[in-house]
């Protein structure tokens, strides 16, 4: 695992190769923003909920419900977003607060904002370029991009297309062997940190996936896809996207060693085969030398015994609804966790983002950043790296407004006395 593929590895698809190779000219090319079409400025699209509503008229229904939904009765997909209203803000009045540092540092890297880009799967079917454009507007907001390995992307192109921090999602698809060429690949590519989720021994039941036909979408035959037809004919351009990018893309970053990259799958296939142990978690830490993360995390013990394992961060986490319907709502959980890390590993929290007071009062409760998933996901299936850009906007200027109605200079000043939590919860104020 010391020497990195050489130019002529077969593990290393050809494409992946040849992005590698341009990837200074591309971060060069991507510094500046990309214009933000005046339909989706304000009034047309104020805040996350404009944008869903408009990638729910670009997506075919049964995308968009891959997107938006969540396992058996959705309780904790619910919970998640609502769980925020339960947290009150104590603002300090008539105090200078004419600035805003956004700033933070997580797992050694510096970030002009409180978040990353959490992993989704197949954004390339959501939206052709996928987690390219996603990388790209992570970087120019001053974000981390985190790219899942259920992606059409290969890992290189995604690294050459960002000039910031790239986080790698490692699930274990395709088993040990294509898992170790993954983790060495994102290692050579200059990948800062890798992912780890352990919230999947099976996939959770996604009633609106086995409704709506997301696996004969992935893996049918011709005939069992001529149910689609009538959404597609009301897409036309997602299925002009969709039909200049291919159809169905592979897996380019699980590589079977002889028979190269596997075939796009439905995810509860996917999941079911890529169960992680703490046996295989210590496995992982042998092979990954950067900062190792354990995405998943509901309770302090599991967050202990990550730590043990060789975590040096923890992601709060219910999988955005989609697992254990009933789980905890992240935010509820974010308290124990942070007082059982006790400062030996950055926490951060994903589920339920669709403010910026949703920031803050997660920084408040401890966590050192947040993950953002479907917010960021509707502004890309609406329009691209130019809809994510849009939803990131939205989403800084509601934490830099929020801090200064607080009274709060900056994100490294938030703490458990700017927010009244519910009796019952831990402590908030638990050292980060």
């Amino acid at each position: 695992m010391e020497a990195g593929h050489s130019q002529s590895d077969p593990a290393v698809p050809p494409e992946a190769r040849e992005s590698s190779q341009t990837a200074s000219h591309a971060q060069a090319a991507d510094v500046a923003m990309i214009r933000v079409a005046p339909s989706l400025q304000s009034p047309h699209v104020i805040n996350i909920g404009d944008l869903r509503l408009r990638a729910k008229r670009r997506l075919p229904r049964v995308v968009f419900n891959y997107v938006d939904g969540g396992a058996d009765d959705e309780v904790t997909l619910r919970e998640n977003c609502r769980v925020f209203q339960d947290v009150v803000l104590r603002p300090r009045q008539a105090v200078t607060a004419s600035g805003a540092d956004l700033r933070t540092r997580v797992l050694g890297t510096d970030l002009g904002f409180p978040a990353l880009l959490a992993p989704i799967g197949y954004l390339r079917l959501i939206h052709p370029r996928g987690e390219l454009d996603a990388a790209r507007a992570a970087a120019a907001a001053g974000m981390g991009f985190i790219q899942s390995t259920i992606s059409g992307h290969a890992l290189e192109k995604t690294r050459a297309a960002s000039s910031g921090p790239v986080g790698y999602q490692l699930y274990l698809v395709g088993g040990r062997a294509a898992s170790e060429a993954a983790i060495e690949r994102a290692r050579v590519a200059g990948f800062s940190a890798l992912y780890v989720t352990i919230d999947t021994p099976v996939a959770g039941l996604r009633e609106r996936d086995f409704r709506g036909g997301m696996k004969e979408l992935m893996g049918g035959s011709f005939a069992s896809k001529l149910r689609f037809l009538p959404q597609f004919v009301l897409r036309p351009r997602w299925v002009a996207g969709f039909l200049r990018d291919g159809g169905l893309p592979k897996l380019e970053n699980v590589v079977i060693p002889g028979e190269g990259p596997m075939q796009l799958i439905d995810v509860v296939g996917a999941l079911a085969r890529s169960r992680v142990t703490w046996d295989d978690f210590r496995w992982i830490r042998q092979a990954w030398p950067g900062p190792l993360v354990a995405k998943g995390v509901l309770t302090g013990d599991d967050a202990r015994r990550a730590i043990d394992c060789g975590a040096t961060g923890i992601v709060v986490s219910n999988h955005g609804g989609r697992q254990l319907d009933g789980a905890s709502a992240t935010l509820r959980a974010l308290p124990e966790v942070v007082a059982a890390v006790a400062g030996q590993a950055d926490v951060l929290m994903d589920g339920g983002i669709r403010r910026g007071s949703d920031i803050v009062k997660a920084i408040c409760l401890g966590a050192r950043a947040v993950l953002i998933g479907r917010a960021y996901v509707y502004g890309l299936a609406a329009a691209g790296q130019a809809g994510v850009t849009r939803a990131l906007d939205i989403l800084r200027a509601d934490v830099e407004r929020t801090l200064k109605l607080l009274g709060c200079p900056s994100i490294a000043a938030l703490d458990g006395s700017y927010v009244d939590v519910p009796p019952g919860w831990p402590p908030s104020s638990a050292p980060r």
